[in-house]
């Protein structure tokens, strides 16, 4: 590789600018839509070296390096990953509860800020976690594994250029074109499907309830069959068990005991259940991923103490670190860029949210604490638990500022926040490390990325959900993170008096099912632990529409199916084929949302 070779060109932070701005709002729509983003960065080096390599092939421009395509993938992904800014979760739940909104400016400023936190965070633990400790962080291996190979093997390249186009051209046309998938032949059960009404709920008029109404049929989305592909059979398996057990056993229970009323009239059964369902989904999820969070902290303390035990190290320090070199990082610079974002964060807190200055830098210092965790954690598995990191801040500013749910919200957004944006920009980094990028282009870049997702996701956001208090918690728009914090705020300001009847039970009995396949998960052999549910994805399935777990599960049966026949195939392309069927469908998603939203302006 040519030492010499270009790296932070006007073009490579152009392409990444241009799209993380395509691809935030697809993560803003996929989180809003099922409460799962995608990871970017392999799309933004696809999509940039068709293009630029393209116009080389015809001699209209220069050949797109494979460092420029790193600073493009950084810039990229960095925007894709906004939606941990709170987008999708934190900054709707407030509105949800207080009716506060924002304007697009101090959104955008807000989202920004939060983002520029993570990066700090990301450059104070990054040295430790890359180099010293040399953690695996997936993402960035298979990130960087990727764009070897394609600069490698030209056909390779364009074999998978043209899977994800195709695919993301086939499920953005499905969605733009009005009425196609109703058309598709339809896996629905007859209406007369169902069970019978209990007398309580007959004296109401209503003699029978239909398993359709409950949501329980298939609707072929695309874009749902790719992320069932991308999660796979357990996560998808796990699934098909919450919705089994959250919307087939569940609500005759609750219509006959009285627990939950009937939907009459126009009423949406979703958002009737959903009130009651959603207590014990929401303590299996947060019950597992505490646990599993603390099994895994141990762990990587034991090894660490391990390893300073014996003298040994997990990794060799990279050799091309040394002061003023291609890995270094000015230590003035990051001074001046940690007092920069305190100075942001604790501002913002008190000029929006009223935040008392002292909690605001409490919240921005945790913030460090709760990189090195979501780092180590993501690090070693690939998978970020902000889910988990933004119950423990809730609980922690709970106490802190009791009854006060702004506080509870916006200051755990900003360290749950910053945590996610932390461990975005460690994979990245993971990836420029392993192909001999520089650093401090990589940090440039991530903060061109951080600038274009707040732009662009902050008006997604808008777009998408001009109301929130009654697009979301919908059949159409579940946001299944907006119900978490919606819910862990609503304990942590009003006590257990919030859960309705009969829930208190039901949530004991997650927080015991929790613990154990928590345990089970970190204790047994990998080769059994397959084997064990997700108790996060039963949890999942019981506070989003049925069908959307019922489209996924079969997507990760295609994928099971397609291992079977062609394995060698699947590991190679079958996440690029799910990643353009997701980005397809979403992008279409948006444009719909931009039309409609112009003509109801103009």
């Amino acid at each position: 590789m040519p030492s010499k070779e270009r790296q932070l060109t006007l073009r490579a932070i152009l392409t990444g600018f241009l799209l993380g701005s395509l691809l935030a709002p697809c993560n803003i729509y996929t989180g809003l839509k099922i409460g799962f983003s995608f990871n970017m960065s392999i799309a933004a080096a696809l999509l940039s070296y068709a293009f630029w390599n393209g116009r080389h092939y015809f001699g209209k421009g220069e050949r797109w390096g494979l460092l420029e395509n790193n600073i493009n993938q950084t810039t990229a992904s960095a925007a894709a990953s906004i939606l941990s800014a709170g987008l999708v979760a934190p900054i709707p739940a407030l509105t949800l509860l207080t009716g506060k909104s924002l304007s697009y400016p101090v959104l955008v400023f807000w989202v920004f800020t939060v983002s520029f936190a993570g990066v700090v965070t990301a450059l104070a633990v990054r040295r430790q976690m890359l180099e010293r400790d040399a953690l695996p962080f997936p993402n960035g291996i298979a990130t960087a594994e990727t764009i070897r190979e394609i600069y490698a093997r030209g056909a390779e390249a364009a074999y998978r250029i043209k899977l994800l186009l195709g695919a993301g051209l086939i499920s953005g046309g499905a969605k733009l074109v009005d009425g196609l998938i109703a058309q598709l032949p339809s896996l629905v059960p007859p209406r007369s499907w169902g069970f019978a009404a209990p007398e309580r709920v007959v004296e109401q008029g209503l003699d029978r309830v239909s398993w359709r109404a409950l949501g329980l049929e298939i609707q072929p989305s695309l874009l749902l069959l790719g992320f069932g592909a991308i999660v796979g059979p357990r996560v998808g398996i796990s699934l098909l068990l919450g919705t089994i057990l959250g919307w087939v056993w569940f609500p005759p229970e609750l219509l006959e005991r009285g627990w939950a009323e009937p939907a009459l009239g126009e009423a949406s059964w979703y958002e009737v259940l959903l009130e009651w369902l959603l207590w014990p989904g929401v303590t299996l999820m947060a019950a597992t991923a505490l646990l599993s969070f603390a099994i895994s902290l141990g762990r990587i303390g034991w090894r660490s103490w391990q390893r300073r035990k014996g003298g040994t190290s997990s990794g060799e320090t990279d050799p091309d670190y040394q002061p003023g070199g291609k890995w270094h990082f000015p230590r003035g610079w990051f001074l001046g860029g940690a007092a920069v974002a305190l100075l942001a964060s604790a501002f913002a807190q008190e000029a929006i949210f009223r935040i008392p200055l002292w909690l605001g830098t409490t919240a921005f210092l945790l913030s460090f604490v709760l990189a090195i965790v979501a780092g180590r954690v993501s690090g070693e598995t690939g998978i970020p638990p902000i889910g988990a990191l933004g119950k423990i801040t809730q609980v922690t500013f709970g106490f802190l500022s009791p009854a006060n749910t702004t506080v509870n919200l916006m200051s755990a957004n900003v360290t749950g926040g910053a945590a996610g944006q932390c461990s975005d920009m460690l994979h990245d980094l993971k990836t420029g490390l392993l192909i001999g990028a520089n650093l401090r282009a990589q940090v440039i870049a991530q903060l061109f990325g951080i600038l274009a997702g707040s732009l662009a996701g902050s008006a997604a956001y808008l777009i998408l959900i001009p109301d929130p208090q009654s697009m979301l918690l919908t059949s159409e728009w579940p946001a299944p993170a907006v119900a978490t914090w919606k819910a862990v705020a609503e304990v942590m300001a009003q006590g257990l008096g919030t859960l309705p009847e009969g829930s208190g039970p039901a949530v004991a009995t997650a927080v015991a099912i929790g613990v154990l396949l928590a345990i089970l998960e970190s204790t047994l052999p990998t080769r059994a632990r397959r084997f064990v549910p997700s108790a996060s994805s039963i949890g999942f399935a019981l506070i989003i529409p049925p069908f959307i777990s019922l489209a996924m599960f079969l997507g990760s049966m295609a994928r099971v199916l397609t291992e079977r026949i062609r394995p060698d195939w699947s590991r190679r392309y079958l996440i690029v084929l799910a990643a353009g069927l997701v980005a397809g469908e979403s992008l279409a998603g948006i444009v719909t949302a931009v039309v409609r939203f112009i003509s109801s302006v103009a």
